[in-house]
């Protein structure tokens, strides 16, 4: 077999094509994080219950999902969730496949967040909510004035580590042919008949390297504006 000649002045070519699909890509992004994050205050609650069943459900499903490979579950639900659905005489065979990307990933994600979130709320310390409490604080007002300022710098960190793992799961979504960032490289290199396959993988590399050097600087910023009178290493 002739091997190609690595061109890198195409990688510039490569990389102004497919970055305009980055939109698509961090939209899931977005839609998974609102998702995930509403489902996963759900888990912590009832992790955190006194209810034993409660305990067992939620522990039972951060243990399932975080053993199911993204593009395992990704499949089911793009596969299984039409069926399900049919069963109850709605069709979801045309429904946007960003819609079972998303789904997928907030149920994975969500798994993940909890334990982010459950660990920050346990940091601050319960004295501090019942102190608030006695004061003459509501509960909703205790945990949102004393409560999730503290745990919010806490969680912060993780989960910055959690969004740019979440990014890079996205690009799993290709698989079952939505044209995000990745999607859109793969067809580029169909379209090449195969040529200029690994400069179109490098355009990528970069795309994902500074989308992620973003969210790491973005994060940082947030610990800073958000750890005023705290020590931030």
């Amino acid at each position: 077999m002739e091997s190609r000649i690595f061109y890198p002045s195409y990688i510039l070519t490569a990389f102004k094509k497919l970055l305009p699909f980055l939109g698509m890509t961090f939209g899931i992004v977005l839609g998974t994080i609102v998702i995930a994050l509403l489902l996963s205050i759900l888990i912590v609650k009832g992790r955190l219950s006194k209810n034993k069943v409660a305990v067992k459900i939620a522990s039972g499903y951060v243990g399932a999902l975080r053993c199911t490979p993204s593009i395992v579950l990704l499949f089911i639900v793009f596969y299984g969730l039409p069926r399900l659905f049919l069963a109850f005489g709605i069709d979801l065979n045309f429904w946007p496949k960003a819609f079972f990307v998303i789904v997928a990933l907030s149920l994975l994600y969500a798994a993940s967040l909890s334990e982010v979130i459950r660990s920050a709320y346990l940091a601050v310390g319960k004295g501090q909510y019942e102190a608030a409490v006695s004061v003459g604080l509501t509960e909703f007002q205790a945990i949102r004035r004393i409560v999730f300022p503290q745990a919010f710098v806490v969680a912060l960190p993780n989960l910055g580590n959690s969004l740019v793992s979440l990014l890079k799961e996205g690009s799993l979504a290709y698989t079952i042919g939505l044209i995000d960032v990745m999607g859109a490289g793969n067809l580029l290199i169909s379209r090449n008949m195969g040529a200029y396959a690994i400069e179109t993988y490098v355009a990528l590399a970069l795309i994902y390297w500074i989308a992620t050097i973003i969210l790491e600087n973005l994060f940082k910023f947030l610990e800073k504006k958000f750890s005023v009178g705290r020590k931030v290493k």
